[in-house]
């Protein structure tokens, strides 16, 4: 798998240098996902803030309000979405072309790589004309990618799921397959208060990435107007 990897990552590198992020290369099920997924953490963002910093209080008996109860199943129901889309991505990296697995795999070792991550970093920060021109992710979103969204999913999937098993019991197979993670984190506030940050995360991630698309498309429609 990890010499297929290499093969497909080679030849999405020699393919021409004519077109930039996202041209061409998202297939359907990529541009589901992305939409699905987009809409899940949306819906995971509110009412996981709510989750965490409370709701105001409800007048009227305990037993006549279930509102807190409603954002907690808003939250599991749209968890397990984005965990089986994560999933589904996954797998789909696996048998995709080289696109849809490049925000899985960074060369690192190739030097190449941080020349154009500079490049990219010169480009948003107004410093240079002309951005790097190729299919799919320049490498400065690859890089985001990689280390803000993926590897943020996986610890946000992780310690969800570990969280939940303390509610759903320890005979749960939630429990079962994330429960180590209190084993790392014995303090279940400390797995908490890891899972708060990671939203912001999130959030930080999908303002920079909402930013840099639209200025993609704003400079490809300019470009085309020359």
């Amino acid at each position: 798998m990890l010499d297929r990897a290499r093969k497909l990552l080679a030849a999405a590198d020699a393919e021409p240098i004519d077109r930039s992020i996202g041209a061409g290369t998202a297939y359907a099920p990529v541009r589901l996902w992305h939409w699905v997924n987009a809409a899940a953490i949306l819906m995971l963002s509110l009412t996981g803030y709510l989750i965490g910093t409370g709701t105001p209080a409800m007048s009227g008996e305990a037993s006549g309000n279930f509102l807190f109860g409603y954002i907690r199943f808003a939250h599991f129901s749209a968890g397990y979405v984005l965990s089986i889309g994560f999933l589904l991505r996954i797998y789909w990296a696996l048998i995709g072309n080289a696109h849809a697995m490049q925000i899985f795999w960074l060369p690192l070792w190739r030097r190449c790589f941080w020349r154009e991550v500079y490049h990219e970093i010169r480009w948003y920060g107004f410093l240079t004309v002309e951005p790097e021109r190729r299919l799919g992710h320049n490498r400065l979103a690859q890089l985001a990618m990689f280390f803000m969204f993926t590897q943020t999913m996986t610890f946000m999937v992780v310690t969800g799921f570990a969280l939940y098993g303390q509610g759903a019991g320890t005979d749960s197979w939630q429990y079962k397959l994330f429960g180590w993670v209190f084993s790392i984190w014995p303090n279940s506030q400390d797995v908490h208060t890891g899972h708060h940050l990671g939203l912001w995360m999130i959030v930080t991630f999908a303002l920079v990435h909402i930013y840099a698309a639209v200025r993609e498309d704003s400079c490809r429609a300019g470009a085309s107007l020359q």
